[in-house]
């Protein structure tokens, strides 16, 4: 009952069953405190954001650091008008450049500068020691396997029915 006296609606599906709703919390939990210590770590060590590693490994695997700002977008699953923002503020601080693409002047791309390259390689080390730590060191080696499809399993459906594009390098995994 609301607070008005009036039932709340119904999920279509109905609730989550006692074991969604714990793995769903479990997952909530995980990713919200995961974030926290990653975002402080990187801002500690480095001076950059979780926000400003997201872009910068992005552009760090891409052909000669670059991305139009759509395929950036889908890659690290963000709207469009977010990525835009921040890349021009990283910008500012000469994490990256930001012009018109050489093939199409109507798309602009966004790319690696020399300052972001050595931001990500200042970051990476103490991120995948932190990443190894708090999420690695908790997991039996004999769930890895099974977590590890179950994640993957879950993203394709993410990518199905979700409202964003796929990346650009989306292949789903062949059973």
């Amino acid at each position: 009952m609301s607070r008005k006296g009036k039932s709340a609606p119904v999920p279509e599906g109905g609730w989550l069953d006692g074991d969604q709703q714990r793995a769903w919390l479990a997952y909530i939990r995980i990713q919200l405190r995961l974030t926290y210590e990653m975002n402080r770590q990187l801002l500690a060590d480095s001076g950059t954001s979780l926000a400003d590693y997201d872009v910068l490994t992005a552009l760090s695997v891409a052909d000669g650091g670059r991305m139009p700002v759509t395929v950036l977008a889908a890659h690290i699953g963000w709207e469009r008008s977010r990525v835009s923002h921040h890349v021009r503020r990283m910008s500012t601080r000469g994490l990256v450049t930001c012009g018109p693409s050489v093939t199409d002047k109507r798309v602009t791309d966004v790319t690696l500068s020399e300052g972001g390259r050595q931001a990500i390689e200042q970051a990476a080390p103490g991120h995948v020691d932190l990443v190894r730590h708090m999420f690695f060191d908790g997991l039996p080696a004999e769930l890895m396997g099974p977590l590890t499809e179950a994640l993957e399993s879950v993203y394709a459906n993410i990518i199905e029915q979700g409202t964003l594009p796929p990346p650009v390098d989306w292949r789903p995994t062949q059973d």
